[in-house]
């Protein structure tokens, strides 16, 4: 098999050239006071910052964010409706630390329950939805698992839908990241609710306890966590200019603390680095020929698209090249692997991709195959 490389640079807005001192400099990143954490992108995936990030850790409260996931991907899919009346068990009005304050014996509408969960971090709240959507505790924490194994989350395994101390019920920093990732793109409206800053019920009105909100006005998320055994633990997320990062702390010293560290991961995110989408996903980047099919050509562009975060000013010196097999036969389905593109800053290869087709072509009959069979061998002579 032989490759057609083809030359394609991404095009941004081009900029002044700029002397060499005034070149971008990045200084290191910042050093916690904290267990492990991350600082990563969340439109790219690309990991700024990390520190014993896959390290399993109990995640106290940020447990919640699964629990809260469920129950939003459960509302979208039409299992469960927002107004549903869910009552509340004696196990969940029993259940100790953070509470929503719902009684026993009480029905409490779905979408006030998500509140409580998020916003005041109430364990009643999670016990009584998970009860409501999987019939007990137990059975909702196996749902949490298989969510978790999709996601990705290799280090995480739960016990429960609280965080409350149970052997085995650990998590880490990469992990809660995915989570908070998943939980933005995949329900971006209920993701809302994680930035109101009080939630009123039964006569209580409970601040929430994300200090970020008040400290930052970019931060719209996401949970904060805390036990003996945790230490206190944070996962945040801010936008800024089209750009969107997820911090997490685990095992700071106070709330104080988990607040001021995360500032200092996103403070450096912002100012240093930006995120650039090239190419959207499924944008035609090339077409090529294809031999022996129904059509003679097939499209070819990027499943995912292509988001790169850089330091600041070295998007404008990106190169990208293509390279396609050669030749292309049918049949082809949509999402076959037909090539790769690499980008390249300076002699630094910084992101490689495969190149899909965006669309099927179907084998040709006998006498359009061998057709192309002849022409095929007369090209390959030639080329």
């Amino acid at each position: 098999m032989t490759a057609v490389a083809y030359a394609q640079t991404p095009t941004p807005t081009p900029t002044p050239n700029l002397p060499a001192a005034a070149a971008p400099i990045v200084p290191s990143a910042p050093q916690l006071a904290a267990s492990s954490y991350i600082l990563l992108d969340a439109n790219s995936g690309e990991v700024l910052i990390e520190h014993n990030a896959d390290e399993a850790l109990p995640p106290a409260s940020l447990t919640k964010m699964m629990t809260s996931y469920i129950a939003s991907l459960e509302i979208l899919r039409g299992q469960v409706k927002e107004e549903d009346l869910v009552l509340v068990s004696e196990k969940a009005w029993r259940k100790g630390g953070s509470k929503m304050f719902i009684e026993v014996g009480n029905q409490v509408k779905v979408i006030d329950l998500l509140r409580g969960i998020i916003i005041q971090s109430g364990n009643d709240a999670s016990i009584a939805m998970a009860e409501h959507i999987a019939g007990s505790e137990e059975a909702f924490a196996d749902l949490m698992n298989s969510h978790a194994a999709r996601l990705g989350m290799n280090s995480t395994h739960f016990e429960n839908s609280t965080g409350w101390p149970a052997e085995g019920h650990l998590s880490s920093a990469r992990d809660m990241a995915i989570m908070a990732k998943a939980i933005i793109r995949d329900d971006p409206e209920h993701y809302k609710i994680y930035k109101e800053k009080e939630f009123f019920w039964n006569g209580i009105r409970q601040p929430n306890r994300n200090l970020m909100l008040w400290r930052d006005s970019t931060v719209d998320g996401l949970k904060t966590g805390h036990t003996e055994e945790a230490g206190y633990c944070m996962v945040t997320s801010a936008e800024r200019d089209g750009m969107r990062l997820i911090a997490v702390v685990m095992g700071t010293a106070s709330e104080q603390a988990r607040a001021a560290e995360t500032q200092k991961m996103l403070t450096w995110g912002f100012r240093f680095f930006e995120t650039k989408s090239f190419y959207a996903p499924g944008q035609v980047l090339s077409t090529s020929r294809v031999w022996a099919g129904v059509s003679d050509q097939v499209q070819i562009g990027l499943a995912d698209g292509l988001t790169l975060t850089l330091p600041k000013g070295q998007a404008e010196k990106l190169d990208a090249s293509i390279t396609l097999e050669a030749p292309i036969k049918a049949p082809i389905a949509a999402g076959d692997v037909l090539g790769q593109v690499e980008v390249r800053l300076g002699d630094e290869v910084v992101h490689t991709a495969p190149l899909v087709a965006l669309a099927g072509v179907e084998e040709a009959g006998i006498f359009g195959r061998l057709w192309d069979s002849i022409r095929l061998f007369f090209y390959g002579l030639f080329n």
